[in-house]
């Protein structure tokens, strides 16, 4: 029987106490939307966005930026692949 091939599994999300606090100001169904899409990317491919210059203790932030909504996201991946979400930014 030929090995079957499995996509990649999804990386975790959590969220740091300052991006959740900024989850909970929220309201609108686009800038939802708009959230939803970015962390949809990131989930599966943590490495989607661009390291930040200047980050070298611990993991490397990154940042990704969904130029269709117009949303930027500040993270970084954990030896485990969980994507941590430091802060959502509206460009």
């Amino acid at each position: 029987m030929p090995p079957q091939h499995h996509p990649p599994r999804r990386a975790r999300i959590a969220f740091s106490d300052a991006a959740a606090k900024q989850l909970q100001e929220i309201t609108g169904e686009a800038e939802l939307h708009a959230l939803d899409r970015a962390l949809v990317v990131i989930s599966v491919d943590p490495e989607a966005g661009d390291p930040l210059p200047g980050t070298t203790d611990g993991p490397p932030l990154r940042q990704y930026t969904d130029t269709v909504e117009q949303v930027r996201i500040l993270y970084f991946v954990t030896a485990l692949r969980t994507v941590v979400v430091v802060a959502y930014i509206e460009v």
